[in-house]
């Protein structure tokens, strides 16, 4: 006989390097349906040190990315045990960590999420669970997105769920079955621009606006092969470093017309990728925060009612639904979908660290 109620943290890291995002969740379940409570969320930064490796980790030799995987690990132990001790949390069932991504070739079969090494639940002293994309892509599937089972369980009134982060992703219903993808790079390529001007961040899209379009960019921008192909489909930071920067490299034009131009191709890419134009979008991750973003995105759906949740939400969702995924591995249920993944079957994903 399965639980009603869990306490668990979620760990998330994701590609545009915000820093660790960690959320305490008390999830119950009452009549078949699944409800969380927030209680406790933060995002602890990471130093100039750890942001530059993680930066440059996708081109790290195999010695170096072993190291890197080890460090990462005590690094997210010590973040972890510091969030516990500063909310007293107790009694929990499980921390379900996704680490951080490094290497995403679900193509070559191989995908590497660091931090997740066995001897986390030791430095913790809790049990961890952790490793969720592996499985998928041994099955054949992308490895990614994860969350839209997450997206139907908690988020079930919403006809399409977006975060906008490093990358975008949407899922929704089609014909009985979640579908799930990636859309585009969002803040991996405008914290990029931002960088060059010496900012972290481009504060609610004011330098993408104050830019001008370049309808030669945008045109080869929306014409990459990526956007051709069906889904299942995904993204890692390799397709920006590789295909997405050189191209807007190519272009001699000021940097304020290429986050402009690249807010525009987010816009135009997520209503391209939305099969009906109407009814009520989530949108949470920090690209949220981008007004800009968000009014080229309305400009471009406007029969689509865009909802924005409250803070923790926003900030939080991912660390919320990988929390939802440990649990569904500790109640041995599906966890990945096929239809979003493209894996062989629904399968309950990830590894489990019991304390010893």
């Amino acid at each position: 006989m399965h639980k009603e109620t869990y306490n668990v943290i979620g760990v998330m890291s994701g590609t545009s390097l915000d820093g660790i995002d960690l959320a305490y969740i008390h999830f119950s379940i009452i009549d078949a349906k699944w409800n969380f409570e927030i209680l406790e969320a933060e995002t602890v930064s990471y130093d100039d040190n750890w942001l530059s490796k993680l930066k440059i980790a996708v081109g790290f030799s195999e010695t170096e990315l072993v190291q890197l995987n080890q460090d990462y690990t005590v690094l997210l132990a010590n973040v972890i045990k510091t969030f516990i001790e500063k909310h007293h949390i107790q009694n929990l069932d499980a921390v379900c960590s996704h680490g951080h991504t490094i290497l995403h070739q679900p193509q070559n079969g191989f995908t590497l999420q660091i931090g997740n090494l066995p001897e986390i639940s030791r430095l913790i002293n809790q049990s961890v669970v952790c490793d969720f994309r592996v499985q998928d892509v041994e099955l054949g599937g992308q490895g990614a997105p994860l969350v839209p089972i997450g997206d139907r369980i908690l988020f079930f009134e919403y006809d399409y769920c977006l975060n906008l982060g490093g990358f975008s992703n949407v899922s929704f219903e089609q014909n009985g079955n979640r579908i799930a993808f990636d859309i585009s790079p969002v803040n991996t390529v405008l914290n990029f621009y931002a960088n060059k001007l010496g900012l972290d961040y481009d504060d609610r899209g004011a330098i993408s606006k104050s830019g001008k379009l370049n309808v030669d960019l945008l045109n080869d921008l929306n014409s990459l092969d990526y956007y051709k192909k069906s889904f299942p489909k995904s993204l890692g930071f390799e397709f920006v470093k590789e295909i997405v920067l050189p191209l807007i490299e190519k272009y001699n034009i000021p940097t304020e017309d290429k986050m402009h131009t690249f807010t525009e191709h987010i816009a135009f890419q997520t209503a391209l990728a939305l099969p009906t134009k109407n009814g009520r979008l989530l949108a949470t991750g920090g690209g949220t925060y981008n007004d800009f973003l968000m009014e080229r995105m309305q400009s471009c759906l406007p029969q689509l009612e865009i909802v924005i949740p409250d803070k923790k939400t926003i900030e939080f969702k991912e660390a919320l639904i990988f929390a939802l995924l440990g649990v569904l591995k500790l109640r041995n249920e599906v966890n990945v979908l096929s239809s979003v993944t493209g894996a062989k079957h629904d399968h309950s994903s990830g590894v489990i660290l019991r304390i010893s």
